[in-house]
């Protein structure tokens, strides 16, 4: 069978210009959110902290950015770097323990909670960028004394936090800002 050099010739280019193509693709870029500084250490009063839900546009491997009023998009190169809703829990556990002056806290699930005095659940409803500069969140949270169970505080709070340069890093920077604002609006409410 006979085959034209042009065909021939572009069949065997279709591989190389895919391959021109795919190492053109962004490379993509991880992130962590950030306590406001070290975690404590030693002891204290027993805190428990978790769960924590996410609203399901958040629990996505992409950061989150608003479009529009109703319009959010995934950015698909700008990733988490592992479970947001593990790290988001990490990240309140530290900030908590260093409003409260403990080092004494657990993250949910734990198996013991004999030497716990407080649990805090948390439900975050939105956490995204915006297009004009700014991070977002509104969160709820429950905190419980214990080993009696009552409930304590159960307040929301919302709030903003500027994004000090541009770029998905000042992003992830500026949530985790708010994390620590979230986390010293929680500590207020357990008094």
């Amino acid at each position: 069978m006979f085959r034209h050099p042009a065909v021939v010739a572009a069949h065997c280019a279709i591989p190389v210009f895919l391959a021109v193509l795919a190492g053109c693709a962004e490379p993509t870029r991880h992130y962590l959110l950030t306590p406001a500084g070290p975690p404590p250490t030693g002891g204290g009063p027993g805190l428990g902290v978790g769960p924590v839900a996410l609203a399901a546009y958040i629990d996505q491997p992409g950061l989150v950015l608003q479009q529009g009023e109703n319009q959010v998009a995934l950015a698909q190169s700008h990733r988490w770097a592992g479970d947001l809703e593990a790290n988001i829990t990490s990240v309140l556990a530290a900030n908590l323990g260093r409003e409260r002056h403990t080092g004494n806290i657990r993250t949910y699930p734990w198996t013991d909670e004999s030497d716990l005095r407080h649990t805090v659940s948390v439900d975050i409803r939105q956490l995204h960028g915006e297009a004009g500069g700014d991070a977002v969140l509104d969160a709820a949270w429950r905190v419980y004394s214990l080993p009696d169970r009552a409930l304590v505080a159960s307040r929301s709070w919302s709030g903003r936090e500027p994004l000090r340069t541009d770029g998905y890093d000042a992003l992830a920077a500026a949530q985790s800002r708010l994390l620590a604002r979230l986390a010293g609006r929680i500590a207020a409410s357990m008094d």
